[in-house]
């Protein structure tokens, strides 16, 4: 078992999501393979590198808050390609529309090895469930602090 190539599948795991949650679009696109391909539930699948940045910087610029956490890895290594199955919970707080969306899934990755080092070639997971909540119903519920917000 390549102990190496095992951190340094976790550390692009981690980087994705990090990058992602902080709209760092940038550093999020160099955790993708050019021709990567996403599958996120039926309304969300995507066939390059490019609709994938672009449609995350489209629809979570705004003051839209994620937080994606990943564990439990599962990871296989075959030379310069491997898969990789996580633990996906995640959050996001949408402050415009007074809601709140909480749910867990299993990603599914293939991920391949280039001169650069390790990229995601396909993501995608399946739903084990997704919640909505609007903040209307708590009203203990403040944002005290958003990065993201204008002002």
């Amino acid at each position: 078992m390549d102990l190496v190539a095992l951190e340094e599948l976790k550390r692009l795991k981690y980087r994705y999501l990090r990058s992602l949650d902080l709209k760092r679009w940038a550093e999020f696109e160099t955790t993708l393979a050019p021709d990567a391909t996403a599958d996120y539930g039926e309304q969300l699948r995507f066939g390059s590198r490019a609709e994938i940045v672009k449609f995350m910087r489209t629809w979570l610029e705004s003051d839209i808050i994620t937080v994606h956490h990943c564990h439990h890895p599962e990871l296989e290594i075959d030379g310069s390609t491997a898969t990789g199955s996580w633990c996906l919970d995640d959050t996001i707080i949408v402050p415009e529309h007074r809601l709140m969306i909480r749910g867990s899934a299993f990603y599914e990755d293939v991920y391949v090895l280039g001169d650069d080092g390790w990229r995601i070639a396909r993501t995608g997971y399946q739903r084990t469930y997704e919640s909505t909540m609007s903040l209307d119903d708590m009203p203990s519920f403040k944002l005290t602090a958003n990065r993201w917000a204008a002002g």
